[in-house]
């Protein structure tokens, strides 16, 4: 089975996240590793009736780098 890289798994989510939020300001702050797949964390500016705040992002990565679960949480 082929696996995918640590950078392969950081620009799958760059991706996923640049179409769902519309947005190029995605700060990556960790890439973990597990036994199934890969844990990428970070955060993303969010409008809320006009002003900007920020919300944090968990994404899971199969070992292929299909995207399991994402969660989104206002920091």
């Amino acid at each position: 089975m082929q696996q995918i890289s640590k950078d392969s798994a950081s620009e799958i989510v760059l991706e996923f996240l640049k179409k769902k939020k519309e947005t190029d300001k995605i700060d990556i702050a960790m890439i973990e590793k597990q036994t199934d797949g890969w844990i990428v964390r970070g955060t993303c500016p969010i409008d809320l009736e006009g002003h900007q705040w920020a919300e944090g992002f968990t994404v899971s990565l199969n070992l292929k780098g299909k995207i399991k679960n994402t969660n989104f949480s206002l920091l």
